[in-house]
């Protein structure tokens, strides 16, 4: 019997920036590509990239910003920027796939869908766990930010202050679960510490003001799906505050043919329904040729 580990590794790519990425299975398999959300990192897939790896390749970065991802002072955070780190290093990795599965999570999927915009051929599918693509998917958890695209002012910057606290980075993992302590609490706590790091506050809050750019691409984004067609298969949490079902189910709208299903469980949805979620997956990837 062989078994695979996940290794992790940094890669310093040619712009200066430092990509800490998880990743497991065979050199030679088709890739998944794996995108985290805030304010999580590659560690949210480390019960997800087990399960996958015996058939794929699994590559799982932290995107700058989050995790052990290092980028030069000068970084300009910004989701088109965190998409070009991500391409370059999909393009200077060793063994550098040609085309790959996306799952895109939260602010994974603004990253991944400009990925898929520049490199539509490079796309093979592409798998949604509470990664939104509509309007319809925001939930109240954006009010305030909203604010903040409207004015980008000290007030309405400090008003989100609060997103960054303890309570507020757990809730994010244990709201809409059935059994919030099933949630391993090494999660949100590793969350928390690299969110408490000297000047991530104005971090996050420069792409929580930049996130408007990816409200601003959505009609790109679905043109993308209409044209395509690319197989696609949304697992969204039903009981999701953030990013909420009606999300999931405008998918259909542009894609007829993708899967649309409602687990019951929150945002982090791979936290609680790990193995539920890589039978969907390897499902999905065999029905489509993958």
């Amino acid at each position: 019997m062989t078994f695979l580990t996940t290794i992790t590794k940094f890669l310093t790519l040619s712009g200066g920036e430092k990509v800490f990425w998880r990743e497991s299975g065979h050199a030679n398999s088709s890739t998944i590509l794996l995108l985290h959300g805030f304010p999580a990192s590659s560690h949210q897939f480390r019960n997800l990239i087990p399960l996958l790896a015996p058939k794929y390749r699994v590559i799982a970065p932290d995107l700058p910003g989050f995790g052990f991802t290092e980028v030069p002072s000068t970084y300009n955070y910004t989701f088109a920027n965190l998409a070009d780190t991500i391409d370059a290093f999909l393009k200077e990795i060793p063994n550098p796939p040609e085309k790959y599965s996306v799952y895109i999570f939260d602010y994974g999927a603004p990253t991944g869908l400009r990925l898929a915009l520049k490199h539509p051929e490079k796309i093979q599918s592409i798998v949604s766990q509470n990664g939104n693509a509509y309007v319809e998917g925001f939930g109240e958890f954006w009010d305030s930010v909203k604010k903040l695209w409207a004015n980008n002012s000290a007030e309405n910057r400090e008003a989100l202050q609060g997103l960054f606290t303890y309570n507020t980075t757990k809730s994010q993992y244990t709201t809409g679960t059935k059994d919030p302590d099933s949630i391993a609490p090494e999660s949100y706590t590793l969350d928390q510490a690299l969110l408490e790091r000297p000047g991530q506050d104005k971090i996050q809050l420069d792409l929580f003001y930049d996130y408007r750019t990816n409200v601003d691409l959505y009609p790109k984004f679905q043109e993308y799906f209409r044209k395509s067609q690319v197989p696609l298969l949304a697992a969204w949490g039903k009981n999701d505050i953030i990013f909420i079902p009606p999300g999931a189910e405008a998918f259909k709208r542009d894609l007829p043919k993708a899967e649309v299903l409602l687990l019951d469980g929150g945002h982090f949805l791979e936290e609680t329904n790990t193995a539920e979620i890589a039978e969907l997956i390897l499902g999905f990837l065999k029905r489509n040729g993958l």
